[in-house]
């Protein structure tokens, strides 16, 4: 069963468009047809957080999730409650805690980027979030101000639990059976929007349109959209798809599937290797974590994806499938090179199988502009074992560095079997500039880089021999005004 309408709750109401534009934003949705115009277009690219929403699934114990309304498409709403800053108090009632807050510690300015802030803190709390300062700049990593007044913002945010609830119990449930299939007439050309609900129709979708383009959180593919005005002719979105939406876990690896948000695999990633947690504490912002996947982060294969080169380093493996037919392969080879990987026409990523290497060491290291939200210039991550001073079963992985993410085989076979050393650190150091040709930049110049992945090393050895931090032993590197 199939049917053409998007359905969703909005306060509560029930809205439901027949066909729309499959990559009508949400944010063009809300402005435009709704004349909402709280939500707030500033970047269109999911940097400034002006726009954000919160959309909750109807679960037995809902999550409510910040979300970029500009990068975000209509259908993917679809079965879900959705929530805009005139959302959180009716028109005539008081004010809700988290406005109350705001209002107490004087917390806007020019008052363009103050309802994005508010919807981040509504999703905080109606998760029932407590948060300390830490917390609060966390949560709002995702919101910019152009007046530069976030002290009072992080003062309301960790006072806004402590004013009386009000009523919440508005209904979340929807029904939204059947697989959503848009068509969409426009200018003599049909464009389609497709979101299964299980494995088989992906994969019956997949053979019917093998260069369709797959979605899970859009937070790249919406950016084709806004800044590139790409026409997308099939879409096909993962995030109903039930199967890919689990995470499995044992005593030696942890099973992803590929629909899951960075935000659901956070806790499990960072309970394996605290580095990584930090990594994905950075990935962006709440909002995109709530929406990206490390699936989607795969399957773009950009040469700088921070959840790659860790789970290179730990040894992790695609698991690929085309009409029923599956295979899985290390995930270094999935990247043939820059924008191409071994994925056959109607093949799409199905789960991402991550060791949980006990007993290795494990490092990872993001260097970028700015520390929340940025792109990184480099990101790298090692594992190995040590017996006793030796060192066994070296991978290290870096992004930043070539047309993909890559391991440094080079240097790998300088470590392995090696005794751990400043000597043999020093030789390994050397031996990257035999696994890169870094290229120059807006991020970074290619000798910066070179010598962020050297000093990466220098890092791993000063925190393991206890010696304090000095310069990294590479002076000549340091002249070339990067």
């Amino acid at each position: 069963m199939t049917r053409d309408t998007v359905r969703f709750r909005l306060d509560g109401v029930v809205h439901e468009v027949c066909n729309p534009d499959p990559t009508m934003t949400v944010l063009r949705y809300l402005r435009e047809s709704l004349r909402r115009t709280g939500t707030k277009e500033g970047c269109g690219e999911g940097d400034c957080g002006a726009c954000t929403i919160v959309v909750a699934d109807p679960e037995a114990r809902p999550v409510f999730r910040a979300l970029n309304a500009c990068i975000l498409f209509l259908p993917m709403i679809d079965g879900k409650s959705l929530y805009t800053v005139e959302s959180v108090s009716p028109p005539d009632g008081p004010l809700h805690p988290v406005q109350q807050a705001l209002v107490d510690s004087n917390a806007s300015q020019c008052g363009f980027c103050t309802p994005g802030f508010v919807m981040s803190l509504y999703a905080c709390y109606r998760n029932g979030l407590e948060l300390d300062e830490a917390g609060a700049r966390d949560a709002l990593a995702g919101n910019l101000c152009r007046c530069t007044g976030y002290g009072p913002i992080i003062a309301a945010a960790q006072r806004m639990a402590h004013y009386p609830a009000p009523d919440q119990t508005a209904p979340l449930t929807i029904d939204s059976d059947g697989m959503l299939a848009i068509v969409y007439e426009a200018s003599g050309t049909t464009r389609r929007f497709f979101a299964p609900r299980n494995l088989a129709e992906l994969a019956e979708l997949s053979a019917a349109y093998p260069n369709a383009t797959y979605v899970a959180g859009a937070t790249d593919v919406g950016l084709w959209v806004t800044k590139r005005l790409a026409i997308l002719q099939t879409i096909i979105s993962l995030g109903r798809v039930a199967e890919l939406r689990q995470i499995s876990e044992t005593d030696n690896a942890i099973e992803i599937g590929a629909a899951v948000s960075y935000a659901e695999a956070y806790a499990a990633l960072a309970r394996m290797h605290p580095d990584i947690g930090e990594l994905l504490r950075r990935l962006g912002s709440v909002q995109l974590r709530n929406a990206g996947t490390i699936g989607g982060n795969i399957a773009n294969g950009s040469p700088i994806g921070d959840s790659l080169p860790p789970l290179i380093a730990l040894g992790a493996r695609a698991g690929l499938n085309k009409g029923g037919v599956r295979r899985t392969l290390p995930l270094e080879d999935f990247f043939l090179g820059y924008g191409k990987q071994d994925r056959a026409p109607g093949e799409f990523v199905e789960t991402i199988l991550v060791p949980k290497r006990v007993g290795r060491v494990f490092r990872a290291h993001k260097i970028s502009k700015r520390f929340d939200q940025d792109i990184s210039a480099v990101c790298a991550a090692i594992a190995f074992r040590r017996e006793g001073e030796t060192l066994r079963d070296v991978r290290l992985a870096f992004g930043g560095m070539a047309a993909t993410p890559k391991r440094a085989a080079n240097t790998e076979a300088v470590l392995e079997g090696s005794v751990w050393s400043e000597t043999i650190i020093r030789d390994a150091m050397a031996a990257l500039e035999m696994d890169f040709a870094p290229i120059s930049d807006m991020r970074a110049s290619a000798a910066y880089r070179l010598l962020v992945a050297k000093t990466f090393l220098w890092r791993l050895w000063l925190e393991g021999s206890g010696a304090p931090l000095v310069r990294v032993p590479q002076e000549e590197a340091l002249h070339d005004g990067a």
